[in-house]
């Protein structure tokens, strides 16, 4: 992983390994003791990292990051940062005499044969002047060197600019490389072709008249998706009185139409929210004439917000669209689910009935029911073939794009399917290691109780998908085809298409989250575009968040269902958002405030003022 300085090439080699369970990270960097610039610097750095994360340590001895490449299993996965730091260290005077070039020789073979999964991320100094400095000529050439030796014996070279990644070397994928890096040699050769086609605009033609009715059966080459919009007419303080539904119904269009969608397919090339616009939000709140101790955990919201918007003074999200998606699943993995009940739930939400759509009324949202085609029971074979993965991803691509062409500025995912918790928790096991028996939810039965014995069937389910699959190819699409199913796909499409389309996406239940493992391993940067408002009460979604690097900005316990936790929330968040843009800066802190528009960030260019040591006032050390 090269690239300059402030390039993005270390948040971009952190989201390469995010998806991990865990992560090693080797740490090069040495002094800070007499320079507080770099050790913020090194702190910030630290800040990032997922308490799932263990860090180690290796500037004092450069013969140590061999060690650890050497000793490393094959389930490790290791992040390097970076190769600038070992070379510092390499030729610091107290450890000469050394052969260098051996050194570095030795720290390519370790990479070269090293079991785990590594990234290494170093500057690249090949583009600047030749240093005027002796010891400055010395470090270019051994980094230089040393850049050379592991591009070398790396699986994979990529080049980050301005945060954009340029793949500069491929290779056939091979057992243990990262997923998030395998892509075939058109997508890695052109990625700014990639990142063109996943920007491009959606047009009105993307949703085509349909007419309602039940799914129509799953088919060996596509997933059928049927979608209902449903705009509820009364919020819930109109709770007793019945409430209307003005329903425009779409069909996503099958064959492509509406603006080009680029192949879904692990390495895609999205685009990242705004590194810098999210921490200034947050040192902005610190200003701003607050009561009390300020916005509490809310600012994670507020600074989530200022990152997908690009500016420090975030805007509360306007109209907002919930997918409900209605997917069916056979087999064990469905046991103690009622078909009907999943019917009844998405009838009432296309007629503004029930509680996510008297949540949605008032929350300024719509509701667009999606019916899937029925997947296959996981724990006898695949539950999709290929072509239905790729064309639900398609789909709920195209999803995503007509939110934005009827002016939504976010998306929730929500599910009332059944059978998509076994699934989920599929996922996950695959996908993280997780237990299934851990985080498969309790079947809960109207009425409150719980069917312990349905869960025992779900549990058993899983399990024999997880040895029927035991040798098999674990990419997203693998797990997709074997474990997910089309409502799973579809959310993994409507996730990227989101992320293309820079909108953000609040997930708050099993689907969502799953979904978001999987879109992690096409696009890395999918995942920053997601924010959990409540966990609930599901350790399915805990589990899986932590690895995916959410943490949920409130700890309510809601139990809802999915979609309707966020809704129930985003009242609050929107609150939040508004007062953190409305509040002016504390008049005592007017004068050392930056200034902030809606446009950028913070005034990097006006310096601070100049410090005056005030006069002494009385006796005391004041020569000193």
């Amino acid at each position: 992983m090269l690239g300059g300085i402030r390039s993005g090439k270390s948040a971009f080699a952190e989201a390469l390994v995010a998806g991990a369970a865990s992560v090693r990270y080797i740490a090069t960097a040495v002094g800070g003791e007499d320079d507080p610039e770099w050790r913020g610097r090194i702190e910030a750095h630290q800040r990032r990292r997922p308490q799932s994360w263990t860090t180690e340590e290796t500037g004092a001895d450069p013969a140590r990051l061999t060690a650890v490449l050497t000793e490393a299993k094959p389930d490790d996965t290791l992040l390097v940062d970076d190769l600038g730091g070992w070379v510092a260290s390499l030729l610091d005077p107290a450890l000469q005499p050394n052969d260098d070039v051996a050194t570095v020789t030795a720290l390519a073979e370790a990479v070269r044969g090293c079991a785990a999964r590594v990234v290494v991320v170093s500057p690249e100094v090949g583009l600047s002047l030749v240093p005027q400095t002796p010891l400055g000529r010395a470090f270019a050439d051994a980094l230089g060197t040393a850049n050379q030796a592991l591009a070398d014996a790396c699986d994979r070279v990529v080049l980050v600019v301005a945060g954009r990644p340029a793949w500069l070397k491929t290779g056939a994928d091979q057992p243990g490389i990262i997923t998030d890096v395998q892509a075939d040699n058109a997508t890695a050769t052109e990625p700014a072709r990639s990142g063109e086609a996943a920007a491009a605009p959606a047009t009105a033609g993307a949703a085509a008249p349909a007419t309602a009715g039940p799914a129509a059966p799953a088919t060996a080459g596509a997933a059928a998706a049927q979608v209902t919009v449903a705009t509820a007419a009364q919020p819930l303080t109109a709770i007793s009185t019945a409430t209307t539904a003005t329903v425009v119904r779409a069909q996503p269009s099958a064959d492509d139409e509406g603006g080009e969608i680029p192949v879904i397919q692990a390495g895609m090339d999205l685009p990242l929210p705004d590194s810098d616009a999210g921490p200034d939000a947050r040192d902005r709140l610190a200003r701003l004439d607050l009561p009390g101790a300020g916005v509490g955990v809310l600012v994670e919201a507020i600074e989530f917000a200022a990152a997908t918007q690009g500016t420090a003074i975030p805007r509360p999200w306007g109209p907002v669209r919930v997918l409900l998606i209605d997917g069916r699943h056979t087999g064990g993995g469905a046991a103690g689910a009622d078909s009907a009940e999943s019917d009844r739930r998405a009838a009432q939400a296309e007629a503004g009935e029930g509680a996510l759509a008297r949540l949605a009324a008032s929350a300024d949202a719509d509701i667009a029911v999606v019916r899937v085609a029925e997947s296959g029971a996981m724990e006898d074979g695949p539950v999709l073939s290929e072509d239905a993965v790729d064309a639900a991803l398609r789909q709920g691509w195209r999803l995503a794009e007509a939110a934005v062409v009827d002016g939504r500025e976010a998306l929730i995912i929500a599910s009332c399917g059944a059978g998509t918790d076994a699934a989920a928790a599929a996922v996950l096991a695959a996908t993280t290691g997780a237990e299934p028996v851990a985080v498969l939810p309790r079947v809960l039965a109207p009425g409150g109780f719980y069917d312990d014995e349905a869960w025992m069937k779900r549990c058993a389910a899983v399990r024999d998908a997880m040895h029927r699959i035991r040798q098999e190819p674990r990419g997203a699409k693998d797990i997709l085809a074997q474990l997910g199913g089309a409502d799973l796909a579809v959310a993994t499409g409507a996730l990227l298409g989101a992320a293309s389309h820079r909108i953000p996406v609040l997930v708050d239940g099993p689907l969502g989250i799953a979904a978001g493992l999987v879109a992690r391993d096409l696009a890395a940067q999918s995942r920053h575009w997601c924010l959990l408002a409540d966990a609930g009460t599901h350790q399915l979604v805990r589990q899986g968040a932590d690895v995916l690097g959410l943490t949920p900005v409130l700890e309510l316990g809601l139990d809802l269902g999915e979609g309707a936790n966020a809704l129930a929330a985003l009242p609050l968040l929107r609150t939040s958002i508004a007062l953190a843009a409305a509040l002016p800066v504390h008049p005592a802190l007017l004068d050392a405030a930056p200034e902030y528009d809606d446009d950028t960030t913070t005034d990097e260019d006006e310096d601070d003022a100049e410090f005056i040591e005030p006069e002494p006032d009385g006796p005391g050390p004041a020569s000193a």
